[in-house]
């Protein structure tokens, strides 16, 4: 798909990695739409956009609500047009072991409300926006691209049993959906980064960020960009769907 002039979505696009496909994607000439949950964080973002000489638009939306995800898709396409791409990318962490026992006790468990607040962002959101984004492309008569984000953690992760249940889920949403709606010229992809350089890694203790990076057989974090590009990739090559794109430095969970 030729990117100029074509209506992107990004969910989690205020900052760290949606941010960075939108710099990428918008400055190969698509008109960005960034989708997030702070209006505050969206604003500064355009504002950053803009001056790199970015068309891009805020829309405040919860992905976990179908009513919200309705509404912003729906405001998209009356503000912009319809959408050509999107990018299900929001995502939020809540780890917990599944139990954690001493002596023959468990004394801690996951909450019920962690597995269900990561499976409803990262999962459902997922869902929402990507029946949206394929209605959106059938009823305009027009070709699209969905890509979700996935995670190394998808083959699984201590502590993160909501987390990988989720990022696992969201590759077989990308298989099945490159099935049902390659016959409306729709296209899906999915990209699993591995440890990137975002503020979530930067808050962290410098041993804790050193030990991380040295077992990346590339020995360091991965850029946002650099996932970025893997998203531009799946965008603009036409024979792309149904696979994914694991972007990690070489590093298996």
């Amino acid at each position: 798909m030729v990117l100029t002039d074509k209506v992107i979505a990004v969910t989690g696009g205020a900052r760290g990695l949606g941010y960075a496909m939108a710099l990428r994607l918008g400055k190969q000439g698509a008109r960005m739409a960034l989708l997030d949950m702070s209006a505050e964080a969206l604003d500064q973002a355009v504002s950053q956009l803009s001056a790199e000489g970015v068309d891009a638009q805020a829309f405040v939306v919860n992905v976990a609500e179908e009513t919200s995800v309705i509404q912003a898709f729906a405001d998209i396409a009356q503000r912009m047009a319809p959408i050509s791409g999107c990018i299900n990318n929001a995502g939020i962490t809540q780890d917990a072991l599944l139990v954690k026992a001493k002596e023959g006790k468990v004394e801690k468990r996951m909450s019920f409300e962690a597995w269900q607040n990561v499976i409803n962002v990262n999962l459902t959101g997922v869902f929402l926006c990507g029946r949206e984004a394929a209605t959106q492309m059938i009823e305009a008569g027009h070709e699209g691209v969905i890509v979700n984000i996935s995670s190394i953690s998808r083959a699984g992760n201590m502590g993160q049993s909501n987390y990988a249940a989720a990022k696992a889920a969201v590759h077989a949403l990308t298989v099945t959906w490159s099935q049902e709606l390659a016959r409306y010229g729709i296209r899906t992809g999915t990209v699993a980064p591995g440890f990137v350089a975002t503020e979530m890694t930067a808050a962290m203790r410098p041993d804790m960020l050193e030990r991380i990076s040295s077992s990346v057989p590339l020995k360091r974090l991965g850029e946002p960009d650099n996932i970025a590009q893997s998203v531009a990739f799946i965008m603009e090559n036409d024979y792309f769907t149904g696979r994914i794109i694991e972007c990690d430095g070489g590093l298996r969970l």
